[in-house]
């Protein structure tokens, strides 16, 4: 469906639970968020379904991280079989994978997106607050076996921490057709400092030999010469991609999010039927047709912490 400005909408992520096997720095706040109920199975299809009919065509499941859920494979099939959703995927921090990767596939999971923001056992257990490297390495391979592919690696690039690590990171596309996804710092919290938000052009610095490779959803890709797989530039600072958003967000405790980092939020909260899609229709309209600025000093108006609003 069409937004005000023009825009198709027609992708939905629901974040599924705000809880996760991590805590990592730039999502979860030192002191913890405030729990909230989350949405039923069934609260979470219905929602789909509806916006499947209003021609909703793709949903993105997140958290948290969506597989601490304990009914995540029966959510995934009963999302993957409702008419008119084309594509099913997952955002995940990867550690759960080894277990339950060949049943989302089943499930009806088409590819996920995992976050590896370092090569280094001690920084990945720095930024995670206390996780394995070892673990999210073991969940890449995990779904590469199971077939959720196309496969994308999520980096979030931090200055005075893993900048030093970009060519290392981008080189896990040389050999594998993954794309490593470098995805500017968001002001969501307080934890860093002015030196953190680095623009996403310094990987196009330090790596003078990608060239250009066309455009996938919200990030623009680039290629190292022979390499089986791409890069991506995610840069919600330094160049807004607002003009081409087409998505809708659903958070763990039921509110619809037309914009990252805008305040407004809609309930859908028993509600059923047309007055359900209605609510979306709403919350579609009322997207802006930006956020806005966002630097160190001009923080995120999400009013909320992104694990509870989903990644």
């Amino acid at each position: 469906m069409k937004d005000q400005f023009g825009r198709d909408i027609h992708y939905l992520r629901i974040s599924v639970t705000d809880r996760c096997n991590l805590r990592c720095r730039y999502c979860t706040p030192p002191g913890g968020s405030d729990r909230r109920g989350v949405l039923s199975l069934e609260e979470i299809v219905e929602t789909a379904r509806e916006a499947a009919a209003l021609g909703f065509r793709k949903i993105r499941v997140t958290g948290g991280e969506p597989l601490t859920r304990r009914d995540i494979v029966p959510l995934c099939r009963a999302l993957s079989a409702i008419p008119g959703v084309e594509e099913l995927a997952l955002t995940t921090n990867g550690v759960l994978l080894p277990q339950l990767a060949a049943e989302l596939k089943s499930a009806g999971v088409s590819r996920v997106n995992i976050s590896l923001d370092t090569l280094d056992p001690e920084k990945y257990r720095y930024i995670t607050g206390g996780g394995s490297l070892e673990e999210a390495l073991a969940g890449i391979r995990a779904a590469w076996e199971a077939g959720l592919t196309p496969l994308k690696l999520n980096a979030v690039l931090i200055g005075g921490f893993n900048d030093g690590e970009i060519a290392a990171l981008a080189a896990l596309s040389e050999h594998a057709p993954a794309e490593v996804r470098f995805i500017e710092l968001m002001p969501m919290t307080g934890l860093f400092g002015p030196e953190a938000y680095l623009p996403n052009r310094a990987v196009l610095e330090r790596l003078p030999l990608l060239e250009a490779a066309g455009t996938g959803g919200t990030a623009r890709q680039y290629r190292l010469p022979g390499a089986a797989g791409t890069v991506g530039l995610i840069s919600p600072l330094s160049c807004s991609f607002c003009g081409g958003c087409n998505r809708l967000r659903l958070t763990a405790d039921g509110f619809l999010k037309p914009c990252l980092h805008w305040e407004a939020e809609y309930s859908i909260q028993g509600l059923h039927g047309e007055a359900l899609r209605e609510k979306i229709r709403e919350a579609v309209l009322q997207k802006p047709a930006r956020h806005g600025a966002l630097s160190f000093q001009d923080r995120s108006h999400a009013g909320r912490d992104m694990n509870q609003i989903g990644g």
